[in-house]
C-alpha cells in the first residue's frame, strides 16, 4: 500500500524521517540533557557542547537565540527539546504556547476552554 503524502498544514512541521536525519545531533544533545552531568555542560559551555555534538550553525544559532519554533524546523523533537525546559526555565505550558503562537496564559486559557484536565463528568 503506497503512502500518501502529507498535506500542508500551515505552521506544522511535519517530524518524519528526512527531519529526524537533519536533527539528529541536535537532539542527541538535547537526550544528553536527562543528566546532570549534560545541563552542567551546556550550562557551563553551550558553544563548546553544541560542537561537541556536531550542531549545523542553523541548529545552533536557534539554540543560541532560544528559539524554539526553530529547533524544531531545524529537525529538533519536541520530545527531545523539552528536555531544554529545565535548562531555560520552561515548563509544558510556555512549550505549548511557542508552539501555537499564544503566549503562556492564552495557550492555558485555551486548553482551560477545551475542558483539558478539568473533571468533564
Amino acid at each position: 500500500m503506497p503512502v500518501k503524502k502529507m498535506r500542508d498544514i500551515p505552521g506544522t512541521t511535519f517530524f518524519d524521517g528526512p527531519m529526524a536525519t537533519k536533527g539528529f545531533a541536535l537532539n542527541k544533545m538535547a537526550f544528553s540533557f536527562n543528566s546532570q552531568e549534560g545541563r552542567d555542560a551546556f550550562k557551563n559551555d553551550e558553544e563548546g557542547t553544541m560542537e561537541k555534538y556536531g550542531l549545523s550553525e542553523a541548529q545552533k544559532e536557534a539554540v543560541r537565540k532560544r528559539d524554539v519554533l526553530g529547533m524544531i524546523r531545524e529537525g529538533g523533537s519536541i520530545y527531545y527539546l523539552a528536555k531544554f525546559g529545565q535548562i531555560l526555565g520552561l515548563n509544558v505550558q510556555d512549550f505549548g504556547g511557542l508552539q501555537t503562537g499564544r503566549t503562556t496564559e492564552e495557550f492555558q486559557a485555551y486548553l482551560d476552554s477545551q475542558g483539558v484536565g478539568k473533571d468533564n463528568g
